[in-house]
């Protein structure tokens, strides 16, 4: 009698076992990790939403070190321009010491479902922070 059960439990066994088998490989696949982007993706001109400020982003180094420029509407350069990893995404940050911005900067996310870069530009002179977009135009 032992010897039945112990078979009829091992045939359950196997038969769940197959069950689960067979239903995980019609599962959909897991969705992969979100790719990091690559700092050149933002290589470019960027215009800001209002005004005639504009971003220009030459090259990225491995390191994240911008070789950037500001206009407004003169060229002006950042004194500290530069891109992180942040989760899957990039963040920035510009710092403007020329011409009266007096340390004024731009914190700024990639996103790229609009490529454009968003985020705060602290107005360090008239102590304002403003909410700004930039987008790509080359």
């Amino acid at each position: 009698m032992k010897n039945v059960a112990a078979r009829k439990g091992l045939i359950v066994l196997a038969a769940s076992a197959v069950f689960y088998d067979s239903a995980s490989a019609q599962s959909a696949p897991a969705e992969p990790a979100p790719a990091s982007l690559s700092f050149s993706v933002v290589v470019g001109r960027w215009a800001r939403t209002e005004g005639p400020y504009v971003i220009n982003i030459n090259s990225v180094d491995v390191n994240g070190k911008l070789d950037a420029s500001y206009a407004n509407p003169k060229p002006l350069p950042f004194h500290t321009a530069e891109v992180v990893r942040d989760g899957s995404g990039l963040k920035f940050f510009f710092e403007l010491r020329a011409g009266g911005y007096g340390g004024s900067t731009y914190t700024l996310n990639y996103d790229a479902a609009s490529d454009s870069l968003r985020g705060v530009y602290d107005q360090v002179v008239v102590k304002q922070k403003f909410d700004v977009v930039f987008n790509r135009t080359k």
